[in-house]
């Protein structure tokens, strides 16, 4: 919520400021570029977080459910054959219920839901880590946004000399 919170003010922002630091008749280009810039950013944000969420979820699912003395061998079998490809998020009641159709006792089926909770849980912290961790990265870039318009005087004394010069 926070995170949605944080794009959607400064969604608005950023096309100011980017349309802001160029001439007025490049401004539509850089609008129709930051337009394309977000999109891509989102598309690609929402790939990498979901494959980072998914591998975390299959890896600590698969080996909870190995590791785990109370499962079967039977259906630690076929989870590494099922699931090696990706453990798909799933509701505990759908779990649940393969489980019973696979014919688990309620010990076996208590153990997984636990495991494949505590997976969720652990891919989804590992997610937020990748976008918090993307966040911080864009803040050390934005100390070259310009901060005046093109064609403003700047307070640098350099650049002033160089003007009336």
């Amino acid at each position: 919520m926070i995170i949605g919170l944080g794009i959607g003010a400064l969604a608005s922002q950023l096309g100011a400021v980017t349309v802001s630091a160029v001439p007025d008749k490049e401004s539509s280009e850089v609008g129709g570029l930051q337009n394309t810039a977000l999109n891509l950013g989102a598309s690609l944000g929402t790939a990498l977080v979901g494959s980072v969420m998914i591998s975390v979820l299959t890896t600590l699912v698969l080996q909870g459910v190995l590791a785990h003395p109370g499962i079967p061998d039977s259906l630690k079998a076929d989870a590494q054959t099922t699931f090696g490809a990706g453990v798909p998020f799933v509701s505990d009641t759908a779990v649940r219920m393969s489980l019973e159709a696979y014919g688990a006792t309620q010990a076996t089926i208590d153990a997984v839901l636990q495991i494949n909770a505590d997976g969720r849980l652990a891919a989804l912290r590992a997610a937020l880590f990748v976008v918090v961790l993307a966040a911080a990265l864009a803040l050390f870039f934005t100390r070259w946004v310009p901060t005046t318009p093109p064609g403003a005087p700047t307070s640098d004394p350099e650049d002033q000399e160089a003007i009336s010069v």
